[in-house]
């Protein structure tokens, strides 16, 4: 019943928006990505997707990418139930957002500048998803 619900508002939001502003706030990938569901949703310009690892190595493999990439004023912030880190990356803040779901599943959102980027974030997401496949 709750996921009907949810899917319900995912496709009013989704009808909404593209009739009003043509351009879809919720996007959906079916592609397999590295341990993760494969589904992608882009809303509020964050894109989230779930990983089938724990926080701890999703943390790493986001600490990894944001090396990788360069990144600058790292702000990172653990909590109990995954935490955020804020960095700089090609002159852009991105934010990553990790949320506990199961202990082998963590929900990954990266938002990348003020109104999110699409293009970047999904990016960083395969950024991400690759270094979580090298360990």
């Amino acid at each position: 019943m709750i996921h009907r619900n949810r899917a319900a508002v995912a496709l009013i939001l989704l009808a909404s928006c593209v009739s009003l502003y043509g351009c879809p706030v919720l996007v959906v990938t079916g592609a397999a990505v590295a341990g993760g569901t494969g589904t992608y949703y882009y809303v509020e310009g964050e894109m989230r997707t779930d990983y089938y690892f724990s926080v701890p190595a999703v943390w790493s493999a986001v600490e990894k990418t944001i090396a990788d990439m360069k990144g600058r004023d790292v702000e990172p912030d653990k909590q109990t139930d995954g935490g955020k880190i804020v960095a700089v990356i090609n002159d852009e803040k991105v934010t990553f957002r990790l949320k506990y779901k199961d202990k082998d599943l963590t929900t990954l959102g990266i938002r990348v500048g003020v109104v999110g980027n699409e293009t970047a974030s999904k990016l960083l997401h395969d950024r991400v998803a690759d270094n979580l496949l090298k360990k």
